[in-house]
């Protein structure tokens, strides 16, 4: 987006401060993340991509799906919501030829329980509010950054994740775990 998202700003009383912008209306950076849980230790993962050119539709999705494959390892589970570029016989394919991917859906209209919502807040009420980008590939350089420096800060992504109400995954003790027998 490059029309600044205007959240609160200071001024002398009466002289109400103004943001030029020289972008588009339409022109935006596409973003699509994933919120990531070890499960073994536990620990968050932030994984992302980004496109100042293009919405990420379907083909999109795919790319990011198995870029996604080729860092983590074992079954994967996504958790996601009902969108559009979601679904579809691009992503039915995908998925039929990847088995240790599985989808979850989250429920319609529920994103509180999407921990990648907090993320998308963060960057765009948080990090890029009252910004006035130059040109779209000012926003693209600019949520790189913001999206890198989240990556690397794994409180701040527990409490990203916190801000949802999906309940972060437990960890199943081994001596709980039923014999093969059984």
């Amino acid at each position: 987006m490059l029309s600044p998202l205007v959240r609160r700003s200071w001024a002398l009383k009466g002289q109400t401060p103004v943001l030029e912008t020289r972008g588009r209306y339409r022109e935006k950076v596409s973003v699509i993340g994933a919120v990531t849980v070890s499960p073994v230790a536990q620990r968050l993962g932030f994984y992302f991509a980004a496109d100042p050119k293009n919405y990420i539709g379907p083909a999109g999705v795919v790319a990011f799906l198995s870029d996604l494959l080729k860092h983590l390892r074992g079954k994967v589970i996504v958790v996601w919501d009902g969108g559009g570029s979601h679904k579809g016989p691009l992503i039915r394919e995908f998925l039929a030829k990847h088995p240790r991917l599985t989808v979850e859906r989250l429920p319609p209209y529920c994103p509180i329980l999407n921990p990648a919502e907090p993320v998308w807040s963060w960057l765009k009420y948080g990090k890029l509010a009252n910004f006035a980008p130059r040109d779209v590939d000012e926003v693209h350089e600019w949520t790189l950054e913001y999206l890198i420096e989240l990556k690397h800060n794994h409180q701040l992504l527990k409490a990203l994740w916190n801000g949802s109400e999906l309940p972060f995954p437990q960890r199943i003790p081994k001596q709980a775990a039923l014999p093969a027998d059984q």
